[in-house]
């Protein structure tokens, strides 16, 4: 590459740390001065309004139920049951009486009216549980006066009219003053009374799989803590999985014992155990409310027990928030109107609503209480749009330097051998340092540990033979795609299968590696996902179409030093906000255990380290093997050494960089654990919370720049997978077609990589239109599916001489099937399945081999026998 080239990215850098200088003086003291009311105050808000009330009933007005079953049935607000003293109070005489009326309400159309439904409940009930579902509120148990019942039935709203839906199976024992919430298609029932003539708490804890009803109801293991009614459940995210949250209510026995109690539980459902959580939880009675990725929302409670009377001040009307990762618990606001207890949360997307209710010992109140989340929002500012304007010139500017110098195909695959291997090793970190490498790994550390690390770092584990075993094979052999390896060793048919898997591999990660991003950058920043995902690849597809892989390769070198710098930018800032700094962040991590490198039980089904060491080896294997991404970047240098280089260059940086991307997550730990007003609410995308921090946190310019961050993470995965996915087809696929290429081949070239490109855009764009629970794990299956085929299949060929073209077919085949086996039953951890797809491979074609033999030929320069011989 000449001077010239080198000064102008020289100067491009320093500009941008110049401009990055610049900002940091502007905007430090802003960033210094911030305090956690301030910040708190342009978060998220929750506005109330309790001007919804219970319509009059038989003429007189309604004063309200205590205990009553609610939700929404699409747009309808249902409100059913319930008991309440109609003559007078309780201290005065008044008899509770129990209804099994049912309203409805319609609350998207304005001046709707409430129906009174012809079609009650089966009978009269109170304090049972609700749980919406998507064809009506299934109704959980409950009592009377007489006695508690356990009944199970559904409130189904169908063309107008209220249907009562019988088939469900009962409870194992009658159930009142019980909690429920609903958990991966599972309803998780706990405490409660099993009588109204002895009340006493229980401990019971019953779980219903909706997908397998007709096997009832099954007990499981109770929590650690004490029985207790009117205790408080939600459904949420601990950062590892969704699990059951058990909070406060009251143990109380026949014989007048009561004792109000204020502590927390959490049961993993994929673990099967109960873990006690250190805080206090005054909330007996009142609501839980998850709220976005990791929060639970507390409203009201009744702190202590007092006797009802007229002069009763009323129930508490506080809102507190925890949050499950951090755990902390804190006050938010205090509810200008009254919060009711004994009653039940309906949510519509942000806006839910407490139905009815008690707001004193023996008070009902015909009030419906709504609240309504109001997400943070933030320009993104002329600064802002500046750097990123500048950040996507510079790389178009790039694409536009480099296209003068593609004169041939061998100039846009390989460079034409005259890459400096340091800018090479740049770009192979580039290319593995996705925008989803860039968000989830600070987001896992920031959630759990540090036991994912060797993950990423498990390129030292197979550095030895990436030098001395695949450089050297497809050095020697100067292929410009690793497939074309697999049509010397076996056959033409193998290396076409396994370049269009690759090619197809590719397109979907183009995809992911776009639609990941986008979801995130919308969620925090409000940016339509469609725009994101046309910038990123439109403009990757440009300076990649017009550069060939020098382009790709100086771009990514950029892009790293812009992610590198961004983590680093993040660490200095967040520090800033926390006592004593980076000390104190070591110190509070350590303390947590946030440091931890994961158990050292040999289990396979979990992310022990044992887990992690096996799946990182065979895993970095494969990718720095086999995957055409990088095999290109090894025949870009001039000599074998330096492509050596090249790969040590990415090693050494990996490690610094594993490092410091999972010290960004500890420090945004740490610093949410002292801001927690800071957090968002509504937010459900647990990788965001990066983006979140970085959105919301730091000053315009900065903002700016670390936005670009996260675009040139994605970008720099995009623009590998379009060249490499366009070198495939033209040298494995269109040569097969095309015998004699027409015309200029780097046209065709050009043409391929457009087209791959927008396929992967474009599916981006469908996957933005799709609804995909967890996009992430379906792209390890395809990845272990895929990629760990084609591993074992390269090493079959390298290190055995009896595999053939029938065995490689034959261990291609049986291992998809056994990886569909292996998803299927969850057999072993996820990180695991391109290990289980790599040994697959390899043993049934080396077996296959042996079975079916098939013309031979010389093959001994195609392994490690003559590679490694003397010459």
């Amino acid at each position: 590459m000449n001077n010239q080239l080198v000064n102008n990215m020289s100067n491009t850098i320093k500009i941008e740390i110049i401009l990055l200088i610049c900002f940091l003086n502007l905007f430090q003291g802003k960033a210094l001065k911030g305090s956690m009311s301030s910040t708190n105050s342009r978060l998220e808000k929750i506005e109330w309004d309790n001007s919804l009330t219970l319509p009059d009933l038989n003429g007189k007005p309604n004063i309200g139920v205590a205990g009553a079953f609610s939700g929404f049935i699409g747009n309808n607000l249902i409100i059913a049951g319930g008991a309440n003293f109609p003559d007078t109070t309780p201290w005065n005489g008044g008899h509770k009486t129990w209804w099994n009326t049912i309203y409805y309400i319609n609350t998207t159309k304005p001046n709707s009216k409430w129906i009174i439904s012809s079609e009650g409940m089966p009978k009269a009930l109170a304090y049972g549980n609700s749980i919406e579902l998507p064809t009506g509120i299934l109704c959980i148990g409950g009592c009377d006066s007489a006695q508690c019942y356990n009944d199970v039935f559904q409130i189904q709203l169908i063309d107008g009219q209220i249907k009562i839906d019988t088939d469900w199976p009962v409870l194992p024992v009658p159930l009142a003053n019980a909690t429920a919430s609903l958990l991966n298609e599972k309803i998780y029932v706990a405490g409660g009374q099993k009588s109204t003539k002895d009340p006493e708490a229980t401990n019971h804890f019953f779980v219903l799989d909706l997908n397998n009803r007709n096997k009832g109801w099954k007990e499981l293991p109770s929590w650690p803590g004490e029985p207790r009614g009117y205790a408080v459940s939600v459904s949420q995210s601990d950062g590892f999985d969704k699990c059951f949250y058990l909070f406060s209510g009251r143990n109380y026995k026949a014989n007048g014992y009561i004792k109000t109690l204020t502590d927390g539980y959490v049961f993993n459902p994929r673990l099967n155990s109960w873990k006690k959580i250190e805080q206090n939880f005054p909330v007996m009675a009142g609501n839980a409310l998850a709220s976005g990725a990791n929060h639970i929302l507390f409203l009201g409670g009744v702190p202590q027990l007092i006797s009802g009377s007229d002069n009763h001040p009323g129930f508490d009307n506080t809102i507190r928030l925890f949050h499950t990762i951090t755990q902390s618990l804190i006050k938010k606001e205090i509810v200008p109107y009254p919060i009711s207890v004994t009653t039940n949360i309906a949510r519509k997307d942000d806006t839910f609503y407490i139905g009815s209710g008690e707001i004193k010992p023996g008070i009902r109140t015909s009030h419906i209480l709504k609240g309504k989340i109001i997400p943070f929002e933030k320009k993104l500012g002329l600064a802002n749009i500046i750097v990123i304007i500048l950040y996507f010139a510079s790389l178009a500017w790039i694409g536009y330097y480099f296209s003068k110098k593609q004169k041939n195909t061998d100039d846009y695959f390989k460079g034409g051998g005259r890459l400096p291997w340091w800018a090479v090793g740049l770009s192979i970190f580039g290319t593995s340092l996705s925008a989803i490498t860039f968000m989830s790994i600070p987001a896992k550390a920031y959630s759990s540990d540090w036991s994912y690390m060797l993950v990423n770092a498990g390129i030292i584990m197979v550095v030895p033979l990436i030098l001395y075993l695949f450089i050297p094979f497809y050095r020697k052999l100067n292929v410009t795609t690793a497939y074309e390896y697999l049509e010397q060793r076996f056959s033409p048919l193998i290396r076409v299968l396994c370049s269009l898997a690759f090619i197809l591999f590719q397109i979907g990660r183009m995809g992911i590696v776009l639609f990941l991003p986008a979801i995130a950058l919308n969620v925090v920043t409000g940016f339509d996902i469609f725009l994101c995902i046309g910038l990123m690849g439109a403009l990757s597809l440009i300076y990649t179409m017009m550069g060939g892989i020098e382009a790709v390769v100086w771009t990514d070198a950029l892009q790293v030093v812009v992610l590198l710098g961004g983590a680093i930018l993040v660490i200095i800032m967040a520090a800033f906000n926390i006592p004593d700094g980076i000390s104190g962040i070591i110190q509070e991590a350590a303390t947590d255990n946030k440091f931890d490198l994961g158990s050292l039980n040999f289990d396979l089904k979990q992310s022990t380290l044992w887990t992690v060491l096996i799946a990182t080896f065979f895993t970095n294997l494969t990718t720095y093997g086999t995957d055409q991404t990088m095999v290109q970047r090894y025949m870009t240098t001039e000599t074998e050494k330096q492509a050596r280089k090249s790969v040590l260059t990415n090693a050494v940086l990996t490690i610094p960089a594993t490092l410091l991307f999972f010290f960004v997550g500890t420090v945004l730990y740490v610093y949410y654990k002292n801001n927690p007003t800071d957090l968002s609410l509504t937010i459900t995308d647990g990788d965001a919370i990066l983006p979140w921090y970085i959105y919301s946190q730091l000053p315009e310019g900065i903002t700016g720049l670390l936005i670009s961050g996260i675009f040139a993470a994605a970008m720099s995965t995009l623009s590998s997978s379009m060249n490499s996915a366009a070198t495939a087809y033209i040298v494995d696929i269109h040569s097969k077609i095309v015998k004699r290429e027409r015309g200029d081949s780097l046209h065709t070239a050009k043409i391929a990589t457009l087209f791959l490109g927008i396929s992967g855009i474009a599916f981006a764009y469908m996957m933005a239109t799709w609804e995909i629970k967890s996009l992430w794990d379906e792209f390890n299956k395809i990845l272990g599916i895929i990629l760990g085929s084609l591993g074992g299949l390269f090493l079959l060929g390298m290190i055995t001489r009896k595999a053939n073209t029938s065995g490689a077919l034959c261990g291609i085949i049986g291992s998809i099937f056994i990886q569909l086996i292996v998803i299927q039953q969850q057999s072993v951890h996820l990180l695991l399945y391109t290990t289980t797809g790599f040994a697959s491979c390899f043993i049934i074609g080396y077996t296959a081999s042996w079975l079916i033999p098939c013309k031979t030929k010389d093959i001994d320069h195609l392994t490690i026998y003559k590679i490694f011989s003397k010459k």
